[in-house]
């Protein structure tokens, strides 16, 4: 459920990142993060705990525009992608408005997408949300890689039900954009009428809410050299709020917590 604060105006719409370990969810927050405008985006944050250090949550508000009166935030999150960490995976996914499912696409991953997937229906259903009702866009990743996994084979047994999908190379940068763009758009009417009870047709034109696409550069789809040549380069690490606690239960306070902070602290 979107977070609202009447008195600053401010709405925060969380959007998870799911899918198998290494798929390339946090690698999609990073692109997104690198790609923002620095005053339109606040700090990268991981959470550990002593017993999950090799899993982390990225937290990156995003200003959207308006709804209304109300300026809007994307609240972007990853879970941990191991099957172990499903308590964690769970908690992540309380109040979420949208799902991005990540899915790797090479042929040995095959089952382990498939076993994520079902784990996302089942955790949601921990929370009382059916998986047909929530806005949801898959990610066909690693789409510049060999023996690759057919799109037709990902949408007759992850999507049959035909929801937008983008095939994606987030190392470089490809569809991670348009990734975000789509669940986007399946989010924010969602959100509108359940908050301010508004369907879609209902809304105004000057309503509506418009990606500041100016400030986010698109990469157009690289060349081989150019793949070659961004493999081979290393690029300076993105800087990223690290904040260490001792269980599960802290996690989930400080997810709260954080999601009421940022949409708390910009009364602009």
């Amino acid at each position: 459920m979107a977070f609202v604060n009447f008195v600053t105006k401010n709405l925060a719409i969380k959007i998870v990142y799911y899918g198998p370990g290494l798929s390339g969810k946090t690698t999609n927050l990073r692109y997104i993060y690198s790609k923002l405008d620095p005053d339109s985006r606040a700090d990268l944050i991981c959470l550990e705990t002593d017993t999950e250090r090799t899993i982390f949550f990225d937290l990156l508000p995003v200003k959207a525009g308006l709804i209304g009166d109300f300026k809007v935030h994307f609240q972007l999150m990853t879970v941990p992608g191991q099957v172990f960490y499903e308590a964690s995976r769970k908690s992540v996914l309380k109040g979420a408005d949208g799902i991005v499912f990540v899915a790797d696409s090479q042929v040995p991953l095959l089952d382990a997408n498939l076993e994520n997937f079902d784990s996302l229906r089942r955790n949601l259903l921990e929370h009382n949300i059916d998986l047909n009702f929530i806005p949801l866009v898959f990610q066909y990743n690693k789409r510049d890689l060999d023996n690759l996994i057919p799109v037709e084979t990902f949408n007759n047994l992850l999507n049959p039900r035909n929801f937008p999908y983008v095939e994606s190379a987030a190392i470089y940068g490809q569809g991670v954009i348009e990734t975000l763009k789509e669940i986007s758009k399946l989010t924010v009417p969602a959100v509108r009428e359940k908050i301010f009870g508004k369907k879609k047709e209902e809304v105004k034109p000057k309503e509506k809410v418009k990606m500041e696409e100016e400030k986010i550069e698109v990469m157009e789809p690289a060349s081989k050299k150019e793949v070659e040549l961004a493999a081979a380069q290393k690029t300076a690490p993105l800087r990223m709020t690290k904040i260490k606690f001792k269980s599960q239960k802290d996690i989930e306070e400080e997810l709260e917590k954080l999601a009421k902070e940022f949409i708390a602290k910009d009364k602009n």
